[in-house]
């Protein structure tokens, strides 16, 4: 008797604790989605950013973006490299010049696949169109480019750590995203 009273407790507790565990897990995982969803607003807003200093040839604000000791990762091309954001920025200083005093109108929209991350880090795959179009309306430059961005949150900012731009993509993928 004495022992089927002391299993009784037991189960008792044990059931009292599953419960509870089982609640916790329900409010972990509603914190995670509210997280998640802001996370995931904000990184929209550093996305929507990159596209408006591309558009209005801003080079510090695209530049702003980025981590000083980011790395851009490029295998899409013939030549695969790694450099720091400081080279790819000086390379790609004179389109943003030639956007901004109007020489060209270039554009970047973006497309994402997967969104991974918590409050202070992000890995974001998919793809991203640039387009760059001379003062006669004749396209200089198109790419679609699978990518991939790692970012970290740093005092209230996301900035990325890396940009890998992968291989090209085909408009057929482009549109799958959509």
């Amino acid at each position: 008797m004495r022992n089927n009273c002391f299993l009784l407790v037991i189960l008792f507790v044990l059931g009292f604790v599953s419960e509870s565990t089982a609640n916790d897990s329900i409010a972990l995982e509603s914190f995670e989605s509210l997280s998640d969803s802001t996370r995931l607003a904000e990184l929209d807003l550093y996305w929507n950013e990159l596209t408006r200093t591309v558009k209005e040839g801003d080079y510090e604000g695209y530049g702003a973006a980025y981590h000083p000791d980011a790395v851009v990762v490029f295998t899409n091309g013939k030549t695969k490299k790694s450099v720091p954001i400081s080279t790819a920025l000086l390379n790609w200083k004179q389109g943003f010049d030639n956007t901004k005093i109007g020489l060209t109108n270039d554009a970047v929209e973006f497309r994402l696949s997967q969104r991974i991350g918590n409050e202070t880090t992000a890995h974001e795959t998919g793809i991203f169109h640039y387009k760059s179009i001379d003062v006669n309306n004749k396209v200089k430059a198109r790419y679609l480019v699978h990518f991939e961005m790692l970012l970290i949150k740093k005092d209230g900012q996301w900035l990325s750590l890396m940009e890998y731009q992968k291989s090209s993509a085909t408009e057929e993928e482009w549109e799958a995203l959509k």
